[in-house]
């Protein structure tokens, strides 16, 4: 695999939520932490995607925010 996205997390795939029209993925990188993405329900089928399944987030974005605690 080959992309533009500088930013891609290799890990497990741990739930998969469906909605009505979109899915809650939730992939568990290595150490335990752990990433959501929202995508539609198509996507998951084309992609195969199901609990334990290796996959990847793959994260561009043209601004990311940083903030803190006062």
């Amino acid at each position: 695999m080959k992309i533009s996205a500088r930013n891609t997390l290799k890990g497990k795939v741990k739930h998969i939520e469906h909605g009505a029209v979109n899915t809650e993925v939730t992939l568990e990188l290595p150490g335990g932490m752990e990433i959501v993405a929202i995508i539609t329900k198509k996507s998951v089928a084309s992609l195969g995607l199901a609990t334990g399944k290796d996959a990847y987030a793959v994260i561009k974005a043209s601004n990311v925010m940083i903030g803190v605690d006062h």
